[in-house]
C-alpha cells in the first residue's frame, strides 16, 4: 500500500503562483510514476503532469505546459507541482497519484490517489 497526502492549495489571484506538495509513504519503491490530476466542479478528472521516479522524465498537458513544473525529491518521497501564471480556469481540486507503469495521462494507469487539495484562482 502507498499513502499520498497533498498540501499547498489555496486561494490566489490570476497571475499568481502556488506550489503543491505530495508526500508519499508506505511501499513507495514499488511505484514508478507519479502524477498530478485535477477536477473542476461538474467536470471530469483531467491530467495535468506526470514524472517518472527514476530518470525524472516528464509529461504535461498542453494547457499547463510552460506554466507548471512537476518535480520530485526521491530522498523525501515527495512530489511537487510548481504552478505559475495561474488562470481562473486552473481552479480545481488537485490530486496526486502513483502508478506502476510509464508516464501516462490516463487516470486508469494510476493505482493510488490522495484526497486532493483545493486550488482557487480568482480573476
Amino acid at each position: 500500500q502507498v499513502q499520498l497526502v497533498e498540501s499547498g492549495g489555496g486561494l490566489v489571484q490570476a497571475g499568481g503562483s502556488l506550489r503543491l506538495s505530495c508526500i508519499a509513504s508506505g511501499r513507495v519503491s514499488t511505484t514508478s510514476v507519479m502524477g498530478w490530476f485535477r477536477q473542476a466542479p461538474g467536470k471530469e478528472r483531467e491530467f495535468a503532469a506526470a514524472i517518472s521516479w527514476f530518470g525524472g522524465s516528464t509529461l504535461y498537458q498542453e494547457s499547463v505546459k510552460g506554466r507548471f513544473t512537476i518535480s520530485r525529491d526521491n530522498a523525501k518521497n515527495t512530489l511537487y507541482l510548481q504552478m505559475n501564471s495561474l488562470k481562473p480556469e486552473d481552479t480545481a481540486v488537485y490530486y496526486c497519484a502513483a502508478g506502476f507503469g510509464r508516464r501516462s495521462s490516463l487516470p486508469s494507469e494510476y493505482y493510488y490517489w490522495g484526497q486532493g487539495t483545493q486550488v482557487t484562482v480568482s480573476s
